[in-house]
């Protein structure tokens, strides 16, 4: 049996019951024993955060951005092998779009380039999604688009709307798979 104090109006632990022989009980601190009751005293959790290559941007997104900001955890090549860097190419209040080089000065070259994480209000402007219909976290569709090599390779797609808002998640000669993980991660932060 377990007994706290809080309703006695004493400041004391936990305390674990053990039962001995002939029907006697005797009183074991509990290891977790704290001046708080159980009711006051809180565990620390950390909410999941976009993937640390955003740190820098996410402060100029949220001054300026009035969309929902989703951005993954999950970046495929951020092993630290290879640096990557997210450089805010677009900030308006109903778009951004980031660009994710191996320098940070990538201005989307193909050598540098990883690839690029997206939103935009939707509006009777923006066509359609198009691409093959792909299954995402928390019952939303996406539509994923093959990348197409002919001197370079150009990026793999998956678009998704939610709440009013296109999101798309980009990687060049990316992989399905790849860029299903990247959207899932940001889909699940929100």
């Amino acid at each position: 049996m377990i007994f706290s104090c809080k309703n006695l109006g004493y400041v004391c632990g936990l305390f674990l019951l053990v039962g001995v022989s002939g029907g006697n009980y005797s009183a074991v601190a509990h290891p977790n024993n704290s001046t708080q009751p159980l009711a006051q005293q809180q565990i620390k959790t950390t909410k999941p955060q976009p993937h640390a290559v955003f740190k820098s941007i996410i402060p100029k997104l949220k001054q300026k951005s009035q969309i929902k900001i989703l951005l993954p955890t999950y970046i495929p090549e951020s092993d630290g092998a290879n640096p990557i860097y997210a450089i805010l190419e677009t900030v308006t209040p109903k778009k951004y779009d980031i660009l994710l080089g191996f320098t940070p000065d990538c201005t989307g070259g193909t050598a540098c380039r990883l690839g690029v994480v997206s939103a935009e209000a939707v509006t009777k402007k923006i066509p359609r999604l198009t691409g093959k219909p792909v299954a995402l976290a928390k019952g939303i569709t996406g539509y994923f688009v093959d990348f197409r090599c002919g001197a370079n390779c150009s990026d793999a797609t998956l678009s998704w709307r939610q709440q009013g808002v296109q999101y798309s998640i980009a990687l060049k000669a990316g992989k399905r798979a790849e860029l299903v993980k990247m959207a899932n991660s940001a889909i699940n932060l929100n």
